[in-house]
């Protein structure tokens, strides 16, 4: 009988003692990188969502490993965090213990999982080791600006020798709107202070104002995924919209870059599409609208000047500069009251829910400069003030976003487009779009500015009002921020008595006790964000050790890009877009020799599970039942599915000891038994709908549960998680064990030579393998090893020939089960990832068939069946001659055949 829980424990220990997953540069072999999704160690721990991917990424390591590849896998920990700092504020406890706790914790769940990563290489980010070099990236930053003409990051001090040489007249380069130009002699005579606010302008690391999301019982800023209906998250508390001095990182300066290279990036296209989006690159113009009977203008950007016709209303953002200019005095109040709702929902939320939008009327017009009709002026709180000017020309008849405004505002709408010609347009009626644009342009030159190329995407917020986070390394000399010298680094977390802000609102490391540089001069006191140490971890992982450089050479110039990078789509406009951010500085730089981080995306579906919330009374600390929900103002929160009994009642009892606020809270409900709402969505530990896999590993073993989490359906597609088939796995495995031992435990392997019909069945095995793995499809090729198992049980097969070939394809899958059999019932020696795959005698496959869609430019034309075994050059050639396909490519010439083994062929014509 298979004893799985003694097995894992002595294979796991062997490894361990041999360090069998250690990796080292081998410049013979060919390198083969994949990467994990960066994991937070939350106390929480792992869910049976995390191992989708760990594990996957396992057997494709395992995999790669047995094709000949040196394989780097290694998995770190994002340490740094509000969680761990918000247990903190609440217990006391310094966030390093929290943190060590929660990582052992992780480490022993990923022990238990048989993942085959080089625990040497391992760190978290908030490693005093670590985070020095995140601080040195930011002194490059901060020491760094964008030379267009170069289109690179090039060192300030160039920046310096220009401004003493020639002025600023001559630097082209992104920088703060609004800066002055200057001559080399008003440089010269410019003061310290001056000329420090003049960098800050120019720099990639800087300091301005900007908006943000503060919430005063947290004492922090807060991201936009962190409110929720101008409440935070976490502890439901108020937040508002306040201008605060920020630490800025200038990542527009690389806006055409990211957006350019996004086209060389094997990425989901999904993936691409929502970068492109955020990033929302447009090339347009700006009008100037009169405002009635003032001088003042409203400038309005616009890449379609050709609808102005059509334009029934314009649409300022609740944060536009002239708001007061342009509100007339008897709809100021109503205008401030909608200022004060709209700034309390964050621009995710303006921005998304379109329907739920708001806006007022100001009592203001302005003229349309292309009929000289009068248009009024509204406030929307679906306008966002760092997109173009801040301000809109609505045409609700092409824009739905304005459509649905105008709709609940009844404002008119004027059809212009039509079957792509203009209409309804005076001068410009029966013109195409491209050629009414030009005419319209040039018709109103002196109202508009040309060839304004404009960005969604907005310069990242660096700073947070938070301890556990790494220090900003910048001193003050007479409110001159200044940086410390790489040699001081890393500039290390003092030791606080308490983590939250100070009495006068100073964040929490304006509690250390004479934490001074060179003891007189006064630290930055905000930290940095939890995506600063994400941005750059996978370059550390090439080096982790290395003292003297953020990454050894070397190291850099072989492991290069990340070959395959596994996770979830929901880091598109966070975490993927830093870290090709940082990248491409750290490329201008010469400290690594690429440019994008990681060259293929795959995200993995997500495992779901069913969530469970209660309502809290907006402002009290106080619960309804869900069945008398509607007769409060409440704010849904998910509740731990712990607390919930089968039938979706609340055990109040056990809900009073999960935080310290829930303890005096109080609860309404009829009867006896409070109600709580469910749905069906995204296993997550913030949801707290999560199902340990540490239970289902201690009843059914490691290799059951890395199987039954591959078997459940294609990587790419979510899942619900459900152990109804947890046993057909389980019978899978004895059957393989039945292959070597009958019931009695009596070892039934032989020597013979294979027969035909044996070389047939294991070599089809693993021809599907291969090709499933390759191409990510671990659950078809989990299928194959089960129908091989059942073939060679039903001809009693025990042939240790063939049995050796079928453990190691079944190894990166069944990774005890497998290396058990190999050295105790097979008597193999060494392990099995060390060993190399079988090769594939295409003779046994003769009668196997692959089906083959046939498409040109993407789309299907033809479907053909060829032998498993027939080489590409045969499959492409005769593809090629099908008349189908013949007649599509007509006289167009073949630029391109994508050729995907067992999958798909594309014509490029």
């Amino acid at each position: 009988m298979f004893n799985y829980k003694e097995i894992e424990k002595k294979w796991n220990e062997k490894w361990e003692e041999e360090n069998v997953y250690k990796t080292t540069t081998n410049h013979d072999a060919k390198k083969f990188y994949c990467l994990d999704m960066f994991p937070y160690p939350s106390g929480a721990g792992l869910h049976v969502g995390h191992p989708l991917g760990y594990i996957a990424t396992d057997i494709l390591c395992r995999f790669k490993r047995l094709n000949g590849y040196n394989v780097l896998h290694a998995m770190g920990f994002d340490s740094f965090g509000l969680p761990a700092e918000q247990f903190a504020i609440e217990t006391g406890q310094h966030p390093e213990i929290t943190t060590a706790r929660n990582i052992k914790n992780f480490n022993s769940q990923l022990r238990s999982m048989g993942l085959s990563l080089d625990k040497s290489r391992t760190f978290k980010t908030s490693d005093k080791e670590y985070y020095k070099w995140t601080q040195w990236i930011f002194l490059k930053l901060f020491n760094s600006w964008y030379d267009i003409n170069s289109d690179k990051a090039r060192n300030i001090s160039d920046l310096i020798k220009i401004f003493e040489k020639n002025g600023s007249n001559n630097v082209i380069t992104t920088r703060v709107q609004n800066t002055k130009n200057f001559t080399s002699q008003e440089w010269g005579e410019f003061s310290e202070k001056e000329k420090s606010d003049i960098l800050m302008s120019y720099r990639l690391a800087y300091l301005s104002y900007s908006t943000v999301n503060w919430c005063p019982n947290l004492g922090t800023v807060l991201a936009n995924d962190e409110v929720i209906n101008g409440l935070s998250e976490r502890g439901g508390h108020p937040v508002e919209k306040k201008k605060m001095k920020q630490w800025m990182l200038r990542i527009t300066a690389y806006a055409d870059r990211l957006l350019h290279n996004l086209n060389s990036l094997e990425w989901p296209e999904s993936l691409k599409e929502t970068q492109k989006n955020w990033i929302g690159r447009s090339q347009g113009v700006i009008i100037k609208f009169n405002i009635e009977n003032s001088t003042k203008t409203i400038d309005i950007y616009t890449s379609e000047p050709e609808k102005l016709f059509g334009v029934t209303f314009i649409c300022i953002s609740p944060e536009h500069f002239n708001m007061n200019i342009i509100t007339e005095g008897k709809y100021k109040k109503i205008v401030s009251e909608h200022i004060l709702t709209s700034l309390s929902r964050s621009e995710l939320e303006r921005a998304s829910n379109i329907k739920d939008t708001s806006g007022v009327f100001t009592g203001s017009y302005v003229m349309n400069p292309v009929n000289n009709k009068k248009i009024p002026i509204w406030v929307g709180d679906y306008v966002l003030s760092h997109y173009g000017t801040g301000a809109i020309m609505a045409i609700p008849a092409h824009n739905s976003q304005d459509a649905i405004f105008s709709e609940i505002f009844n404002i008119e709408k004027i059809q212009v487009i039509k079957n792509g010609e203009i209409i309804n347009s005076n001068f410009l009626n029966g013109l195409d779009i491209f050629t009414g644009r030009e005419r319209i342009t040039s018709y109103l030159s002196e109202s508009i500015i040309n060839n304004i190329v404009n960005y969604n995407m907005r310069d990242a917020i660096f700073g947070r009002q938070r301890y556990w986070g790494e220090p900003i390394p910048i001193y003050y000399d007479n409110d001159i921020p200044k940086d410390i010298d790489e040699s001081d680094l890393p500039l290390e977390l003092p030791i606080i008595d308490k983590y939250f802000p100070t009495a006068d609102g100073a964040p929490p490391l304006g509690r250390a006790i004479n934490w001074l540089y060179k003891d007189k001069y006064q630290y930055e006191l905000t930290t940095m964000p939890g995506w600063a140490g994400s941005s750059w971890y996978f370059i550390r992982y090439m080096s982790p050790d290395n003292s003297k450089r953020l990454v050894n050479v070397e190291e850099a110039n072989y492991w290069r890009e990340v070959d395959i990078y596994m996770g979830g789509s929901e880091h598109a406009t966070g975490h993927l877009l830093y870290s090709r951010f940082w990248s491409l500085f750290l490329y201008d730089l010469g400290i690594i020799n690429f440019e994008e981080p990681f060259l293929k995306i795959v995200n993995q579906g997500m495992i779901q599970g069913r969530s469970s919330f209660i309502y809290r009374v907006k402002g009290e600390n106080t619960f309804v039942s869900s069945d008398i929900k509607e007769n409060y103002d409440t704010q849904r929160i998910n509740v731990d599915i712990k607390y919930i009994s089968d039938n979706d009642i609340l055990d109040i009892e056990n809900f009073r000891t999960w935080r310290k606020d829930y303890k005096e809270s109080k609860f309404i409900y009829n009867k006896d038994s409070f109600k709580c709402d469910w749905q069906i969505e995204k296993m997550s530990k913030s949801k707290h709908n999560v199902v340990n896999p540490d239970h289902i590993i201690d009843k059914y073993g490691a290799d059951v549960f890395r199987i039954y989490e591959m078997f459940l359906g294609p990587i790419h597609q979510s899942k619900l998680w459900n152990l109804g088939g947890i046993e057909g796995i389980q019978k899978f495995i004895n059957k393989v064990w039945r292959l070597f031992y009958d019931s009695n435990g009596k070892l039934l392997i032989n020597d013979n030579t294979p027969n035909e019909n044996e070389k047939i069945i294991i070599h089809k095995m693993l021809s599907k393998v291969s090709e499933d793995i390759e191409r990510l499809s671990f659950n078809t090729a989990i299928t194959s090893l089960m129908i091989c198992v059942n073939e060679l049980n039903k001809i009693e097969c025990h042939n240790s020939l063939i049995l050796k070939d079928f453990l190691i394809a079944l190894s990166p899958f069944a990774v005890y089960l497998s290396q058990e059999l190999w050295s105790n019932a097979l008597f193999l020696e060494g392990y099995l990832i060390n060993q190399s795959y079988p090769k594939i005698n295409k003779k046994y496959l003769k009668n196997e068939k692959t089906r083959y869609p046939i498409t040109i430019n993407g789309k299907v034309r033809a479907i053909m069946e060829f032998e498993v075994s027939e080489s590409k050059e045969f499959i492409t050639n005769e593809a090629l001659k099908n008349p189908i396909i013949r007649k599509w490519i007509g006289e167009g010439n073949v630029k391109n055949v994508i050729f995907i083994p067992g999958k798909i062929i594309n014509i490029v014509i």
